[in-house]
């Protein structure tokens, strides 16, 4: 196990170190995080895609990356431990410090082994019925889990997977998505549940933070079942945690076709209409987006809009992502060689500035 956790003075030495250009560094808590992050949901549960991966992961960090983000289901555990490898191939090289680095996972998925060749189901009894962990009614139709005994397992399994003895996010994943049929009132009541339990982890130094992995919940109108009121998540990790309780991280799908977190003023603060990202920013809550590219499909539609620069499509894409206000960083998925070095040349150009944002945007909505 890799001791140790990003820290203000190691992510600060990465940035000082790094070849990206120096306003591709954000701020927050005290940490100095790259505005572009890099993302491991995509690829086949096999060794191609591990090597693949482990190499797109170590060539973002020697460019300037120090934020990696996975998740226990992704590719079914071996994404975690690509990232595992990644970082600790790094550190034994003598490339980077643990300190330098920060990793997110997620957990609330049922997932099975992509290493253990046997049946989803027989895996799932095995390890989880047969055991206690999971009791009957505790996984949703959407094989989402949020029950203590099954997140307290799955954390012990992601620090293994990683190598890691202490991870830096710890996301609850598409909690208010995967548990559609719990009443409101029942989830927000676990929702205390589970922050009681991460602070608890905080206290033991198995996390450092921790937040909540979203698909709609934060990005569909106040009307829309699956929406969330993120004071009113703030306010229970206040009760929870007090004032320096660990929530302080979020992440939603955003880029130029899935605009919500951006254009929807859905989140209200005295009787303001807020966006997600405005809230947020003034919340203190880090923002991380996903799908920035949309697997792909935007990259047509953004090579045939005149509004856009000379520069790649994806490029393109996460330099107005990251460029908006109250994202701290787009995760991009990216494997192969040609990717990685397409998508990281937007580390060698600054963000733009509201000005320019506010102009484009203005453009791209006439």
């Amino acid at each position: 196990m890799i001791e140790g956790f990003a820290t203000p003075e190691g992510t600060t030495d990465f940035a000082r170190k790094s070849s990206a250009h120096n306003e591709n560094f954000r701020k927050i808590h005290d940490l100095t995080l790259s505005n572009v992050g890099i993302g491991t949901y995509l690829g086949n549960p096999d060794l191609e895609t591990d090597i693949q991966q482990k190499n797109a992961i170590k060539q973002s960090i020697l460019h300037g990356v120090n934020v990696i983000d996975t998740a226990i289901n992704y590719r079914a555990q071996k994404s975690e431990r690509t990232v595992g490898k990644a970082v600790s191939e790094l550190i034994e090289e003598g490339k980077i410090d643990r300190s330098e680095i920060f990793v997110s996972t997620k957990n609330g998925y049922v997932t099975n082994d992509a290493d253990i060749q046997e049946d989803f189901m027989a895996y799932i009894m095995r390890e989880f019925g047969k055991t206690g962990i999971v009791k009957e009614g505790d996984i949703s139709a959407q094989y989402n889990c949020v029950t203590i005994p099954f997140l307290e397992d799955q954390l012990a399994r992601s620090q293994k997977n990683l190598g890691l003895d202490c991870i830096d996010l710890m996301y609850l994943h598409n909690a208010v998505e995967g548990q559609p049929q719990m009443p409101r009132d029942e989830f927000i009541a676990q929702l205390k549940n589970i922050f009681e339990f991460y602070e608890l982890q905080r206290k033991e130094q198995n996390i450092r933070f921790y937040g909540l992995a979203t698909w709609e919940c934060f990005r569909v109108s106040k009307e829309n079942s699956n929406f969330l009121s993120l004071t009113q998540v703030i306010d229970l990790a206040k009760q929870v945690g007090g004032s320096t309780h660990g929530f302080r991280f979020i992440q939603l799908p955003y880029n130029l076709q899935f605009d919500q977190a951006y254009m929807q003023k859905n989140q209200l603060v005295d009787s303001n209409e807020l966006s997600i990202l405005e809230l947020a920013k003034q919340s203190g809550i880090g923002v991380f987006t996903s799908v920035p590219l949309m697997q792909g499909k935007l990259l047509e539609w953004i090579k045939n809009k005149p509004e856009f620069t000379h520069q790649s499509p994806a490029v393109n894409a996460l330099q107005f992502i990251r460029s908006t206000p109250g994202v701290l960083a787009p995760l991009v998925g990216q494997k192969s060689d040609l990717h990685v070095k397409e998508n990281l040349q937007v580390l060698e150009i600054p963000p733009f500035s509201e000005e320019e944002f506010n102009s484009l945007l203005k453009k791209l909505t006439q």
